[in-house]
């Protein structure tokens, strides 16, 4: 199953098959009500984590502000250590890129680290294409994998899916590309974890090309970070010869200090621990130790279009960690194929529309999948204000697509009137001169179509014989 969003339906239309499903939001309920409970333990602990989420905005804020000068100075730091920068304006670009990359090295295959930008531009397809085959190996994109699924949570793509159902995807698909599941195996989640270990440590130990994201790509040293709870993102980033990293054009930070902050706030909001249990720096080529051949791909594909909204270039202060999707009660009951992109939930709302455009049904649809309450605010440990930015980008959706309707274009004859004083002062004198028409009595009565939609509906004052200005003007011989 693609994860495009081209020719998905609107945003309702796919949220109602998805309510349908009582397993689905039986899994979503225990899943999300677990990783908040964990979350708020972690958070608690901190006296200082509303200072640190206000480090972590500022300094989000300020790298977007100065995104040029950073971008140079990580691309000048790549190459000092050995790597070679790639940049790509879209998914199209990017996607040849690493095709190219593979091919020069004479593989028919790669390993991937868990990578939320791949599965952007549907890196795995444009492989698949060129007959390359992805291997993923993070446990749960690796289920969504052999399931021919599609991913529904940022942090844990297989958020949708049981134990059980995991059992019979094992059961039937690994033996399809590698090292069968054990006869045996049963739905305990130690024994699910070893078979996916054996599973996938062939493809490790071939693997000679291994593709990548990044969480975080620091501007000063040239250094990627990967953040990761199982190890397999390890194994792909020291074993392969050649390494090649895909990385948003977002995710540069200014200095190495500058990880104190993020590598506190993602965890805890992320997996509800303290810090992540595997985590992976590397910085260009080192003799003798790691892929020898490394290719950074910085990727664009709208982030610009993002960055140049003065409002909506805070979405892309997003760390990815998941926890607004974590507490929305929309996206607790809809999961996240609802949202028709790798990025579901409320920064998926905010995200997918800037990315894309809002030409799709889907993508117009998104800003209105929420309920508002702001939930996702108080949890994003970067602040972003998805509330304000969803109003945000609603506007930009009617302004760029709504049909002109008789009544928007009388509320914009309203704003003509309303905003000059001599407008307003005569308007309200041919008002008072049509009450003999309109309220002979004392009621406005009924108005030519469309306004007798308004009036047949209601029953609303005829317009005084004076204005309050004209009356103020009369008896205190004024203008206020």
């Amino acid at each position: 199953m693609s994860t495009t969003h081209l020719g998905m339906p609107d945003f309702p239309t796919a949220a109602r098959h998805e309510l349908a499903d009582s397993q689905l939001r039986h899994n979503l309920a225990n899943a999300t009500a677990t990783i908040r409970r964990k979350r708020g333990e972690v958070v608690e602990e901190l006296d200082d984590w509303a200072q640190l989420r206000e480090a972590g905005a500022a300094l989000k804020a300020h790298t977007l502000s100065n995104l040029d000068t950073y971008l140079e100075r990580f691309e000048a730091a790549v190459t000092e250590a050995g790597g070679t920068v790639h940049w790509a304006r879209d998914a199209a670009e990017a996607n040849r890129i690493v095709t190219d990359l593979v091919r020069a090295t004479e593989e028919r295959e790669v390993v991937k680290v868990k990578s939320m930008a791949t599965q952007e531009i549907e890196l795995n397809e444009a492989l698949a294409e060129a007959g390359i085959d992805a291997w993923e190996t993070d446990l749960a994109e690796l289920i969504v994998q052999l399931g021919d699924d599609a991913p529904s949570h940022i942090l844990v793509p297989a958020i949708h899916r049981n134990r059980a159902e995991i059992r019979e995807i094992f059961r039937r698909e690994m033996g399809k590309v590698g090292a069968p599941a054990p006869e045996d195996l049963t739905d305990e989640p130690a024994k699910l974890a070893e078979a996916a270990r054996q599973h996938l440590r062939e493809k490790f130990l071939r693997s000679k090309v291994a593709i990548s994201g990044a969480n975080f790509a620091v501007a000063d040293s040239g250094t990627l970070v990967v953040v990761e709870s199982e190890g397999n993102g390890r194994m792909c980033l020291t074993l392969p010869e050649t390494l090649i990293s895909v990385v948003g054009i977002e995710k540069v930070v200014p200095s190495w200090q500058d990880l104190e902050v993020f590598l506190q706030l993602l965890p805890r909001s992320s997996t509800g621990e303290r810090m992540n249990p595997y985590t992976s720096t590397w910085t260009g080529v080192t003799a003798g130790d790691g892929p020898q051949d490394f290719h950074v791909v910085l990727l664009d594909n709208g982030r610009t279009n993002a960055l140049a909204d003065e409002v909506g270039r805070q979405a892309l202060r997003c760390i990815r960690c998941s926890a607004c999707l974590n507490v929305c009660p929309v996206y607790e009951r809809t999961g996240g194929h609802a949202y028709g992109s790798v990025y579901p939930g409320p920064i998926g709302a905010v995200l997918n529309p800037q990315l894309h455009g809002t030409e799709s049904d889907m993508d117009k649809s998104l800003p209105y999948a929420s309920s508002l309450c702001g939930a996702c605010y108080d949890v994003c440990p970067v602040a972003i204000d998805i509330p304000d930015l969803l109003v945000h980008l609603r506007t930009r959706v009617v302004e760029e697509h709504e049909r002109k309707t008789p009544l928007d274009v009388l509320m914009k004859m309203a704003s003509w009137v309303l905003g000059d004083a001599k407008r307003l002062t005569a308007a309200q004198k041919m008002a008072s001169w049509s009450r003999k028409v309109l309220g002979r009595s004392g009621t406005i009565g009924r108005l030519p179509a469309p306004l007798s939609r308004w009036t047949d509906a209601r029953d609303a004052p005829a317009p005084a014989q004076e204005s309050f200005r004209a009356w103020w003007q009369r008896t205190r011989g004024g203008d206020r």
